[in-house]
């Protein structure tokens, strides 16, 4: 079969034009104009994720885990590895093309088809056969550019774009609540961690006692009695320091999960939980009212019901009458009918009035069930705004609690030691007897735990305020105005003997 040189031309050009498309511009050193041509995509695509305040989320190459970890670095880390958040990640994504779909709409479409064709026919009659031969190029190519649809462009356009800011929304309620499970996490292994070493504490002075007792027994000046209790005490702080052992193991094994580590990842902690803000949580009805404005949850839930609305409006412009501009352009005949006879070209124009009459009632069911799921997202609306609000009512109460029990759990934290001290001095004496001592230690060994969970209560209840309300930034975790508690100076040797 004979192929000219014009048509060998055009197909090389044909094919480069389709293997320029195919290849990503980006190769072929072109700006990626085609990746979001239609500006749909949102600036935090090409930024990256940020938390409420603007600040973009710091993803660390490495965290030297052989250090102390903070509360920041931990959740950063979770924050880059957490798979709910990269799922709400993709979902922007996905809306996003979605409403660049809808915006496609108001633009014209245009096809074009091209084929080499050979035609053969054959006939026969008294005087003999015939045969024909022809060999060509078919063009075909369509323009159609909608006109007038009451409306339902601009209702799928405006559902669409709701949709998109209830992603975006998701993604942010997404990142609050990894923050809020990392925090809740991270201070349970720290008071685990501080109640671990509290009874460690406990164990050291279990063990003086002891060791005093028996010196005493040795003089002879308390009998076999108070060493076999001081060793019985002895024995039960141990087991307290075995239970909180595996407390504070098991926390860390949580911290690591919620953090998205691989399990087993070694974690250190800080030694200390005296470090913390004090923040007026008085004002409630201020944490409600921005938390119903600015909560991702209550945002999401909102947008939603709006791309419902607009829904509705979609269903209902598809029973009406619909116009269209058309315009086509053909050579050499049409797709599927072989070549024409002789070389022509044939171009047509003209407008098109759809008029939709009847589907058997299936629009108005979709009408109805449009309206349903505008009326089932309103009651959705209605109940993440609900418990919303109750979450930052319950961490508003929690708040308060622990930031009042914070000065009570200090002072009895005082008085625990200076009446273990006591306790001693007396029994030195002779004017007290071992289970005084005893119940004095057992005493301060409650104060510790009491002090330890106050502050690790207020600290996480702050930021998990924050949390609830949908404000909590970076910020709070890392420039806290932090202040240092007079902690009681422990003696570290029993009083004279």
């Amino acid at each position: 079969m004979r192929v000219s040189i014009n048509a060998k031309k055009g197909c090389c050009v044909l094919a480069i034009l389709i293997r320029a498309l195919v290849l990503p511009v980006t190769a072929l050193g072109i700006p990626d104009i085609l990746k979001d041509p239609l500006g749909v995509q949102p600036d935090r695509l090409h930024t990256g994720a940020m938390l409420p305040d603007g600040s973009l989320i710091a993803c660390p190459a490495s965290v030297d885990l052989s250090q102390p970890l903070e509360l920041g670095s931990a959740v950063d880390v979770a924050l880059c590895s957490n798979p709910q958040i990269r799922s709400a990640w993709a979902a922007i994504k996905v809306q996003s093309g979605v409403l660049g779909e809808a915006r496609a709409a108001y633009l014209p479409t245009v096809n074009v088809s091209v084929s080499r064709l050979s035609n053969w026919s054959g006939s026969s009659s008294l005087s003999g056969t015939y045969d024909s031969f022809r060999t060509g190029n078919q063009l075909y190519g369509t323009l159609t550019w909608r006109l007038l649809d009451f409306g339902g462009r601009s209702a799928h356009n405006k559902a669409a774009s709701q949709l998109l800011v209830a992603a975006l929304a998701a993604h942010e309620a997404s990142l609050q609540k990894t923050m809020k499970d990392v925090i809740k996490a991270y201070f349970e292994a720290m008071t685990a961690q501080s109640s671990f070493i509290a009874r460690k504490k406990m164990v050291e002075i279990a063990e003086r006692i002891l060791a005093a007792t028996k010196r005493r027994e040795d003089r002879g000046t308390v009998p076999l009695s108070d060493t076999l209790q001081a060793l019985t005490a002895l024995c039960k702080a141990r087991l307290n320091e075995a239970r909180a052992q595996g407390d504070f193991n098991k926390s860390l094994s949580l911290l690591v999960q919620a953090m998205g580590l691989a399990p087993g990842t070694p974690v250190h902690l800080p030694q200390t939980l005296e470090l913390y803000r004090v923040d007026d949580v008085n004002n409630l009805n201020s944490l409600l009212r921005q938390a119903e404005e600015n909560h991702p949850a209550i945002r999401a839930a909102r947008a939603k019901l709006a791309a419902d609305k607009a829904k509705i409006i979609v269903a209902r412009s598809e029973g009406m009458p619909s116009l269209d501009a058309t315009a086509s352009l053909s050579r050499n005949g049409y797709p599927n009918q072989g070549l024409s006879s002789i070389n022509q070209s044939v171009v047509t124009a003209g407008v098109t009035l759809n008029l939709p009459i009847f589907e058997g009632f299936a629009r108005t069911y979709r009408i109805r069930g449009a309206e349903a799921q505008a009326e089932q997202s309103k009651a959705q609306l209605q109940d993440a705004t609900s418990q919303a609000l109750t979450e930052v009512v319950k961490a508003h109460a929690d708040a308060l609690t622990s930031l009042k029990t914070l000065k009570a759990t200090e002072l009895l934290l005082v008085a625990a030691t200076q009446s273990l001290h006591s306790s001693l001095r007396r029994y030195d004496r002779h004017a007290a007897d071992i289970l005084e001592v005893l119940n004095s230690q057992s005493a301060l060994a409650d104060a510790e735990q009491e002090r330890i969970r106050a502050v690790a209560e207020w600290r996480s209840a702050r930021l998990r305020l924050l949390a609830e309300s949908g404000l909590l930034v970076r910020a709070d975790l890392l420039q806290e105005r932090e202040w240092q508690v007079r902690d009681s100076k422990k003696q570290d040797s029993l009083p004279g003997e």
